[in-house]
């Protein structure tokens, strides 16, 4: 099978570590994958590194930028049609808004114009453009521009089932059209690590005998950073051996720090900065619980990370997350956007280890279902299997 995958930019974050588990493991089992990319400098890090040492093809356009560009879109979609028409591939696999947007509009206009066999077009919704976070202005357009898309393509891949809730409830595609893929991970590191929790928290800095409290999310808007200070001068009073641990860096980095500095708690927070994708793992021993105070997400992937460790979790009940945090089973979902909810959930946790270690387990058993990547990659290639006309014989 000839496979196009297209995705914007190869920063460090879940859609694209997604994006390149599913080529690596569609090109271990002998499919022709090319992968379309396009600048990926930025703070968030890179994974063009890792994409270059995968075996398949990496290409990347100039012109494929995030944000809309009056000059690089329309540039960036005759790269796509070009590369369709030279390489015919029998897929366009197409992730994230902006290149599914473009994508799936260049893929969708070749049909017309190449001979059989024709691409098939499938999307994956890793998190949705539009959100009550932002203007209704901006909302409109997104939407507009994403039902456009949808009938565009021949799949939908919606990474959990409240994506696709969401994009149906604004009419975008039609519900035959969704499949629900959770998004894998190589779960192998997470359950055995080269690194016990003394020895992570002495790296760290963390005193052995802390609750720790962790957070793997890039300091940005949207990302509950804030919420957990609003609650932390309670919390360290509840628990007088709370610790937070913040992996991540991002743009609100020297805002919090001063925070941090101002309220004298740099000895109770610790920041990791930058962590790689593969690092993780290794930082997750240190933690008691893993708190996602995200406002935002698909299906964050810190959550069946952290559960994959025997972590349990503690989160917002936002967008995909209440299909791995389960409430009383796998953690502690509380209602978006209330702190003193989440400091209620964070003390309870804290009060009560042989629930929360019995959590962690549950959430593992969990997790060991729904996020492997030979899980996922196999869900994914039955469906493209599916979508091929009878007669190709890829």
């Amino acid at each position: 099978m000839k496979i196009l995958h297209i995705i914007t930019r190869l920063i460090v974050g879940g859609a694209q570590e997604n994006t390149l588990l599913t080529c690596e493991g569609l090109h271990r089992r002998g499919h022709d994958v090319t992968l379309l990319t396009g600048p990926s400098e930025g703070p968030e890090g890179s994974l063009m590194e890792r994409a270059n040492a995968g075996g398949y093809k990496v290409i990347v356009s100039p012109h494929l930028v995030r944000s809309p560009h009056l000059w690089h879109d329309p540039a960036a979609w005759r790269d796509i049609k070009k590369l369709c028409k030279k390489t015919r591939p029998h897929i366009v696999h197409t992730h994230s808004s902006k290149a599914g947007i473009l994508g799936r509009a260049a893929a969708w206009s070749c049909r017309k114009l190449m001979p059989a066999p024709r691409p098939i077009v499938v999307h994956t919704i890793h998190g949705l453009p539009f959100h009550p976070y932002q203007s209704q202005h901006i909302n409109h357009l997104w939407i507009d521009a994403e039902k456009f898309a949808a009938n565009r393509c021949d799949a939908i891949i919606s990474v959990a089932d409240a994506m696709t809730r969401q994009a149906l409830a604004e009419k975008i595609g039609v519900r035959d059209m969704y499949t629900t893929i959770y998004s894998a991970m190589e779960v192998e590191p997470f359950l055995h690590p080269n690194f016990t929790r003394e020895q992570v928290r002495h790296k760290l800095n963390i005193p052995q005998d802390a609750f720790v409290f962790g957070t793997i999310a890039r300091l940005q808007p949207l990302k509950g950073h804030d919420d957990l200070l609003t609650i932390a001068s309670g919390l360290f009073t509840q628990i007088p051996n709370a610790h937070l641990l913040w992996i991540g860096d991002g743009i609100f980095r020297v805002r919090l720090t001063k925070t941090l500095h101002e309220q004298g708690w740099t000895n109770r927070v610790t920041l990791t900065g930058l962590v790689p994708p593969t690092e993780v793992p290794q930082l997750l021993p240190a933690m008691d619980a893993l708190v996602h105070p995200s406002y935002r997400e698909g299906l964050a992937r810190a959550l069946p990370q952290a559960l994959l460790a025997k972590v349990p979790v503690i989160s917002y009940d936002c967008d995909g997350a209440a299909e791995v945090c389960i409430n009383n089973k796998t953690g502690y979902l509380v209602k978006t956007g209330q702190p003193h909810a989440l400091y209620e959930a964070m003390v309870k946790m804290a009060s009560n280890l042989s629930a929360a270690r019995a959590m962690g387990q549950a959430g593992q058993a969990l997790c060991l279902q729904r996020f492997t990547a030979d899980t996922m990659v196999n869900q994914i290639e039955s469906l493209y299997r599916r979508l091929l006309p009878g007669d190709v014989k890829p």
